[in-house]
C-alpha cells in the first residue's frame, strides 16, 4: 500500500482513481471529487474541505479525521465504508451507499444525511440538525445514539435501535419492521402509517403518537403527560407502565395500562374490527 503523508491537495480530482493508498495527515482543500472512483483507501488524521470526496469508492476506512462544512455531499454512491472517531460538520453525507459502519463520531450539522442507504451500523454516534435523516434506508443497526432532527427514518425498513435518545417530529413515518429497546423517543406523530413497530422499555413524549400503525407492539413502555390521543386506528398489543393521558379509537388488539387512563375516547369513528380491549391492571 502506497503511503501519502503530510501533503495538501486542492482543485478537481487530485487523487482520482487512487487504489491501495494510505493517507496520513493529508489536507484536501476546496475543490471537487478528490478521491472519486477509488478503492482500498485508508485515511487517518486527515482534513477534508472539498465536495464529493468519496464518490463511487469501494472499501475505505476514515479515522480521526475532520470533514468541514464545505465538504458537503462527500460520501455518495460508495460501498463498504468504515468511519471511526471523526467530526463531520458537513451536511448531506452518505447517499445511495451500502455497507456503512460509523463508530464514536459526531455529526453536528447532519441535514439530509443517510439517504437510500443499506446495511448501516452505528455505535456511539451523536447527530444534530438532522432533518430528513435515514430517508428510504434499510437494514439499520444502531446503539448508544443521540439524535436531534425532525422527519427521521421516514420509509425506513428493518431497523434495530438500542439505548438511544431520539428527538424527532414525524419519526418513523411509514417505516416497517422497526424494533427499539431501552430508548427515549420525543416528538409528535411518531410512527404514523408504520408497519410492525415494536418498542421495548421505551419512554415516549409528544402528541398523537403511534396512529395508523399495523402491527404495533409495546412492552413495558412509559409515556409523558403530553402523550395524548394515542393509537388512533392502530392494531396494537401493549403493556404500559404508569399513567396515560388519553387513548383514542384503537382498531384492534389489547392495551394494558398499569396506571391511570386520563381519557379513553371510543366513538363512532373507530375503524373495523373495533375489537381493541383497553384494561387497567
Amino acid at each position: 500500500m502506497k503511503l501519502i503523508s503530510n501533503q495538501e491537495f486542492g482543485g478537481e480530482r487530485p487523487l482520482y482513481t487512487a487504489h491501495d493508498v494510505e493517507l496520513a495527515h493529508v489536507t484536501i482543500h476546496v475543490g471537487e471529487s478528490s478521491i472519486k472512483e477509488s478503492g482500498n483507501i485508508i485515511a487517518r488524521d486527515c482534513r477534508f474541505e472539498g465536495k464529493y470526496v468519496f464518490w463511487e469508492c469501494r472499501t475505505f476506512l476514515v479515522e480521526h479525521s475532520y470533514f468541514a462544512e464545505s465538504a458537503r455531499s462527500s460520501l455518495w454512491y460508495s460501498h463498504d465504508c468504515t468511519m471511526n472517531d471523526c467530526q463531520v460538520d458537513a451536511p448531506k453525507m452518505f447517499r445511495r451507499m451500502t455497507g456503512i459502519e460509523v463508530n464514536r463520531t459526531q455529526f453536528p450539522n447532519a441535514l439530509e444525511t443517510f439517504w437510500d442507504c443499506s446495511k448501516i451500523r452505528l455505535r456511539d454516534v451523536t447527530i444534530a440538525k438532522a432533518d430528513y435523516l435515514f430517508m428510504h434506508c434499510s437494514d439499520i443497526d444502531i446503539a448508544d445514539y443521540r439524535q436531534d432532527g425532525n422527519y427521521s427514518f421516514q420509509y425506513a425498513k428493518n431497523v434495530t435501535i438500542r439505548n438511544a435518545v431520539i428527538n424527532s417530529k414525524d419519526a418513523f413515518w411509514e417505516a416497517e419492521n422497526v424494533t427499539i429497546y431501552d430508548s427515549e423517543l420525543n416528538g409528535e406523530y411518531l410512527a404514523w402509517y408504520g408497519k410492525n413497530i415494536r418498542l421495548v422499555r421505551c419512554h415516549l413524549t409528544g402528541e398523537q403518537l403511534l396512529c395508523y400503525v399495523d402491527g404495533l407492539v409495546l412492552e413495558d413502555c412509559t409515556f409523558g403527560p403530553d402523550a395524548n390521543l394515542m393509537f388512533e386506528y392502530s392494531t396494537v398489543e401493549a403493556t404500559i407502565k404508569g399513567d396515560v393521558t388519553s387513548i383514542k379509537n384503537p382498531s384492534a388488539g389489547h392495551i394494558r395500562v398499569a396506571g391511570k387512563i386520563g381519557e379513553l375516547i371510543i366513538d363512532e369513528n373507530q375503524k373495523e374490527p373495533k375489537d381493541c380491549v383497553v384494561t387497567q391492571c
